[in-house]
């Protein structure tokens, strides 16, 4: 634990030292607040609610996916990279440190939504239901880290960050975080049960409102963590072959 510990610290040293890809988290999910939330849904307190925790999956969905997907292969493109799979700790240690460093990251980017939710809309939220979000935000990273892990271990730097982008923002836009809940097209709420993103969001929204969690958006949220599972653990598995075999 030790280990993943200094791990975490380098990978959050490193990170801060460009503030730009902590922003960048931060950007798109902030301005979606600024304006689509506060002025169309702003002054109605379940509403605002909503779709505040709408922001907070659409930040952890862009924190992990960038972070890991990009991330990831840009260090693979380092020649410490390589080095540190040779230490007798083994791999465990520091990947451990990065999910910690990513977590500590994605809570962190959430903070302009989360400001901009509390003073410029009516959102509402007891205190148990905020710790409640909280803990679900470390649930819902989940499957957006270990896409991010499969996209990264997979791709060179440079198309990782075009299959990112092009991943991120159809399951935005097709797990319905830019609508309320039920009020998506009807062709998006035919699809978004078996995105990532619609299971996402609504163990969201159930978190901080009355909102009953579907069981197949549930379902299809833990098959994509299974196979996302499998495919992080092909790339990882098939990149130490081509660098160490």
């Amino acid at each position: 634990m030790q280990l993943a510990l200094v791990h975490a610290r380098y990978q959050l040293l490193e990170t801060v030292r460009i503030p730009i890809a902590i922003f960048g988290s931060a950007f798109f999910p902030a301005a979606a607040m600024l304006f689509f939330v506060v002025p169309f849904a702003g002054k109605d307190p379940i509403g605002a609610t909503f779709a505040t925790a709408s922001m907070v999956t659409f930040s952890v969905m862009s924190a992990n996916i960038f972070q890991y997907g990009v991330g990831v292969a840009e260090d693979r493109d380092q020649p410490w990279n390589p080095y540190t799979r040779t230490l007798p700790a083994g791999p465990a240690p520091r990947f451990a440190g990065r999910v910690l460093a990513g977590l500590a990251l994605t809570y962190l980017s959430l903070i302009p939504v989360v400001v901009i939710g509390a003073l410029l809309t009516a959102a509402e939220i007891t205190p148990a239901a905020f710790l409640l979000a909280l803990g679900t935000v470390a649930v819902v990273s989940v499957p957006f880290t270990l896409m991010g892990l499969a996209i990264g271990y997979s791709l060179p730097s440079k198309a990782a960050i075009v299959v990112a982008q092009i991943v991120f923002f159809p399951l935005a836009f097709g797990g319905g975080l830019l609508s309320a809940p039920g009020d998506a097209p009807g062709f998006i709420e035919t699809i978004a049960p078996y995105l990532p993103t619609r299971g996402a969001v609504e163990l969201m929204w159930a978190a901080v409102g009355d909102y009953p969690v579907q069981p197949l958006s549930l379902l299809m949220l833990g098959v994509w963590v299974v196979l996302l599972a499998g495919l992080a653990g092909w790339a990882y598995r098939r990149d130490e072959g081509r660098r160490f075999s």
